[in-house]
């Protein structure tokens, strides 16, 4: 998408931080829906290659520019949000050691929210489970550092790593994500069953929302709704569309 079309005026800054990243890329859009309202609450934006090509296929060409390229993104994401007429969250995924010079990726944001005219308070930014453990403490800071900004916060994939419980002590996120991989048939795993109920215990305590991300079936969904979990994303509700914003299966509405 070219940010130059139609009548923003963007900011020197913002420009030049898109001159940086010298390949094309785009994104997917994937609704995340409350289950409880009947409506979706967020569009999470997925990287896509400029023609829809996978994220694997534009990772490979970003090279030691990881930074850069994180700022490209969030802006990129943002204006795209703008020119659909998003009037929802927006989830945004800070990638892994591209948020660690933060003054100014948040400066980059915060310019990017202001020329687009998106609230800053709609924007969630997701860091997986894993990556808290490459420099647990330096990205605690950062991601404290953006709730402070206004932004609110994610912790995706969670229940993949090690490290979940203690990051919920050190730091509350306005969400936890729940991994496809205690998702998966969760209706037939008694043990998943466990973890999961122990995990929105938790939540609830701490008054984090849970989300349930990779939801595929109606019985997965069944299950987790009866459990009290209201935020859903997953192909049984939506699959990405490249640049637009797709609309939620009638599977939401017979629930």
């Amino acid at each position: 998408m070219d940010l130059n079309r139609g009548k923003i005026l963007l900011s020197d800054d913002i420009l030049a931080i898109m001159k940086g990243v010298d390949f094309e890329f785009s994104f997917a859009f994937q609704p995340i829906v409350n289950a409880d309202k009947r409506e979706v609450v967020s569009y999470e934006a997925l990287v896509r290659g400029p023609n829809g090509e996978p994220a694997t296929d534009v990772f490979s060409q970003v090279g030691e520019n990881l930074y850069g390229f994180d700022q490209a993104c969030r802006i990129k994401a943002i204006h795209m949000a703008s020119q659909l007429k998003l009037n929802k969250q927006l989830n945004i995924n800070l990638l892994p050691f591209g948020s660690y010079q933060t003054g100014m990726n948040i400066r980059a944001t915060l310019r990017a929210s202001e020329n687009f005219g998106f609230p800053i308070q709609n924007i969630v930014f997701e860091v997986t489970e894993s990556e808290m453990l490459t420099d647990h403490r330096r990205l605690i800071d950062i991601i404290k550092m953006y709730q402070e900004f206004g932004f609110q916060t994610a912790i995706d994939d969670f229940g993949t790593g090690y490290s979940g419980l203690k990051l919920l002590v050190e730091y509350q996120p306005n969400y936890v994500k729940l991994d496809r991989h205690l998702i998966a048939d969760i209706q037939t795993n008694d043990i998943k069953q466990a973890v999961v109920q122990g995990i929105g215990f938790i939540c609830k305590k701490l008054g984090v929302g849970l989300m349930a991300e990779g939801v595929e079936k109606f019985e997965e969904f069944s299950w987790l709704r009866a459990i009290g979990v209201n935020l859903f994303q997953g192909y049984y509700f939506a699959s990405p569309a490249f640049e637009s914003l797709p609309d939620v299966a009638d599977g939401l509405y017979a629930c």
